[in-house]
């Protein structure tokens, strides 16, 4: 009996989580769908921005020129490639980097500790190859990870808000 009581306190733990995840709190009402619906404007724009910066980070990478048999390159166009990575990997990584922390400090590595470490590693390893490790970087990639799982999560948020107003 213990051991079933149990097993509810963690279902229920593990529903206020995926609440949480997504912006819904059953007991705030009305307040969970708004701020829902602002976490979903939020990754839309997140996405957007990230798409944009794509465009040239890709034009800047040497793979990408490689596979199109073209030579974009000029002084500092190493350092611009890394300022655009940094503004995709710091903003429109942001809920994957913060989802890394939450999932770390509660002891339950999920989706988001996969993603943030995968982004970090990919952005490390990039910014250490600027500076001097030899090797090629991970900018490109790293941009459409963070792109792909930003409209990913966009979809699902939104799916999630048509399944909540049902």
């Amino acid at each position: 009996m213990e051991h079933q009581h149990e097993s509810n306190k963690e279902n229920h733990a593990a529903h206020d989580m995926s609440n949480m995840q997504h912006g819904t709190n059953p007991a705030m009402g009305h307040a969970g769908h708004n701020h829902h619906a602002m976490m979903i404007a939020d990754f839309k724009k997140r996405f957007y921005v990230v798409l944009i910066l794509t465009i040239p980070i890709m034009l800047l990478s040497e793979m990408i020129q490689h596979w199109l048999n073209i030579h974009i390159s000029f002084p500092g166009s190493k350092y611009v490639l890394l300022a655009l990575s940094s503004i995709v990997f710091f903003y429109g990584g942001w809920p994957f980097l913060k989802g890394l922390v939450d999932e770390l400090k509660a002891k339950n590595p999920g989706m988001m500790f996969l993603i943030g470490f995968a982004i970090t590693v990919a952005y490390i390893y990039s910014v250490a190859i600027v500076f001097g490790l030899a090797g090629m970087d991970f900018f490109w990639e790293l941009t459409t990870l963070i792109g792909i799982m930003l409209l990913g999560h966009w979809i699902e948020m939104k799916s999630v808000a048509g399944h909540q107003k049902n």
